[in-house]
């Protein structure tokens, strides 16, 4: 599925939708270059899935946790330097269990994705739209 995003407004709102499909399990992978758009569309996730609270890219801690109608965790793969870093913070856990982890930098740790992750791609800068690509399980996707 691909989307064409105008604004900040309209890639909140792809998330938004999409975060509404999720349910415990599901992982979200978002690739694409340094502001292109990613913390925006998990910002919307994240409202689709009931967080009510401020969502930020947890560049320095590497995992927020968010609750929603199920625990969210967002994860920051940016400044990790191996996937062991990225093990021992508990990621598996976190891929494996009854909440949504949503991966910023997924590019990083694709080895350790299950296999119906939903994997987002943006491409675009600046004042460009956005070029938003969804893959995953079509009955997740289907709606959004």
């Amino acid at each position: 599925m691909k989307v064409v995003s105008r604004s900040a407004q309209e890639t909140q709102a792809l998330g938004e939708r999409l975060g509404g499909r999720l349910g415990g399990g599901d992982v979200v992978a978002c690739v694409g270059p340094l502001g292109a758009g990613k913390t925006c569309f998990l910002q919307g996730l994240a409202r689709g899935l009931g967080v009510m609270t401020g969502v930020t890219s947890p560049t320095f801690v590497l995992v927020n946790h968010y609750r929603g109608r199920l625990p969210v965790y967002h994860v920051d793969a940016y400044r990790t330097g191996s996937l062991t870093e990225l093990v021992d913070l508990g990621l598996e856990e976190m891929l494996h269990g009854e909440g949504v982890t949503v991966v910023e930098w997924a590019d990083k740790l694709l080895p350790l994705l299950p296999p119906r992750t939903v994997t987002v791609t943006i491409a675009g800068l600046g004042d460009e739209p956005r070029q938003i690509e969804l893959f995953g399980p079509a009955e997740v996707l289907a709606g959004v």
